[in-house]
């Protein structure tokens, strides 16, 4: 493996109609990944329930979080949260003023 110099917030699309998930980093039990939001949030009634845990942290923008318990989390840049495998969750919005950028960790 070659030393690789990267910045989370290079390589920005304009135009996203979708938000943007890459995988940046992988091993055995787990990966890292950059998402790009730009004014989305979850389709309705949309639940991601995933089989790793999740470490997300925001890099820039905001975004509110709400977990099938009622929770609902409002992040700010530098803000992170911590979501165990399998708790229901979804994005119910993003900066519509600015790109959010998430960095998150999934792992076992």
């Amino acid at each position: 493996m070659i030393a690789e110099k990267k910045n989370i917030f290079a390589e920005l699309l304009q135009n996203l109609p979708e938000e943007v998930f890459e995988k940046i980093l992988e091993g055995k039990d787990f990966f890292v990944e950059r998402i790009i939001s730009d004014g989305h949030a979850s389709p309705p009634n949309f639940w991601y329930d995933q089989k790793t845990n999740e470490f997300v942290m925001l890099m820039s923008g905001s975004a509110k979080i709400l977990c099938d318990d009622g929770n609902l989390f409002s992040l700010s840049s530098g803000d992170y949260l911590i979501i165990p495998a399998h708790q229901k969750h979804r994005v119910e919005e993003t900066d519509k003023t600015q790109k959010t950028i998430w960095l998150a960790l999934h792992y076992k």
